[in-house]
């Protein structure tokens, strides 16, 4: 049976972010996220990465940490983390392409045939 939630601030790669963890009065609530007497939250920037790679804006993946996750992180945290990776992604991009690439064209047709 839960009995609200208590703030909880632990570091991260990215500073320190702010949760909610529910409060549990027979302790049978196994937190998945940041699991119980963790000080550390990990995994943060792959998230956030991850989102950043679908086309999400720094304020929509806020809101996503805000609704999914219940850890309130900042568009300037989010900013710092996706700016980490600019270099490699810029790098990535300018790389020297391979002279041919093979391509598979797959075609069909369904035809529907009543019989009778």
């Amino acid at each position: 049976m839960r009995n609200g939630t208590r703030p909880k601030t632990v570091p991260a790669g990215i500073g320190p972010v702010e949760i909610e963890v529910p409060r549990d009065r027979d302790g049978s609530f196994e937190p998945v996220i940041v699991p119980k007497r963790k000080r550390r939250l990990d995994g943060i920037d792959q998230i956030v990465l991850s989102l950043s790679a679908r086309g999400l804006t720094t304020g929509e993946i806020a809101v996503h940490f805000e609704e999914v996750y219940g850890a309130k992180v900042s568009r300037d945290t989010i900013s710092r983390i996706t700016e980490k990776v600019a270099g490699e992604l810029a790098e990535w991009s300018a790389r020297p392409l391979d002279p041919v690439y093979p391509v598979l064209f797959v075609d069909a047709i369904v035809v529907k045939v009543r019989d009778g």
